[in-house]
């Protein structure tokens, strides 16, 4: 595996995810047919240098966003966040990892209705969001880094009924206290976020982390 670190800090990198947003910006609003020939050749090429420099493939790349259309931005992905007894609800993932309970908001859903939809689908349980803990870029944060923006909101969430029912995404959930966590999956969630939680569901003036 490359190093993300480097990825980051390399601008050779930076302007690859550049000139895609332009070649899809370009592809989308241009009326020429050579012009859009061109803008297609350019998005390729921004695929082949990421592909080049980073541990993801080139056929992945262009499967997450340069099947896009329109003004590129970044995706929306959303994290529900439910305690009880002052210890926070984890997700076991396929990998054996565990999660706060979320994914990718949908295209017709809200953050507070994908909040809901993902909690009850990956736990189970149905329960009301109630409030935003924070809303992040993705890779300030978390491994590895990817080749397009994501904005994270992490939503406190009440719970209302319910219980937890295996499926195709989880196979087990269960609460947590800060000092007893299992292994996370670092790519969706960190120690520091889950921290943020805590901090977030006993403070009494809680402010939205952003940035």
């Amino acid at each position: 595996m490359k190093d993300n670190k480097y990825f980051i800090s390399d601008p050779w990198l930076k302007w690859a995810i550049e000139i895609q947003s332009i070649a899809q910006a370009g592809l989308y609003y241009g009326e020429g047919v050579f012009d859009k020939e061109r803008y297609e050749q350019l998005r390729k090429i921004s695929a082949e240098m990421l592909a080049y420099k980073t541990d993801i493939s080139e056929e992945k790349i262009k499967d997450l966003f340069c099947n896009e259309y329109g003004y590129q931005t970044p995706k929306i992905e959303t994290r529900g966040v439910l305690f009880k007894d002052n210890k926070i609800l984890l997700v076991k993932e396929l990998d054996g990892t565990w999660s706060l309970p979320g994914g990718w908001c949908d295209v017709m859903e809200s953050v507070k209705s994908n909040t809901i939809k993902e909690m009850r689908e990956e736990s189970g349980l149905v329960v009301d969001a109630t409030r935003i803990i924070a809303v992040v870029d993705r890779n300030k944060h978390n491994k590895p880094i990817l080749p397009y923006g994501v904005i994270k909101v992490f939503v406190m969430c009440k719970y209302i009924s319910g219980e937890f029912k295996e499926n195709i995404e989880t196979s087990e959930s269960n609460y947590f206290g800060l000092d007893e966590l299992p292994e996370l999956s670092i790519d969706r969630i960190t120690y520091d976020q889950i921290k943020m939680c805590f901090e977030a569901n006993n403070s009494t003036n809680w402010e939205v982390v952003f940035d």
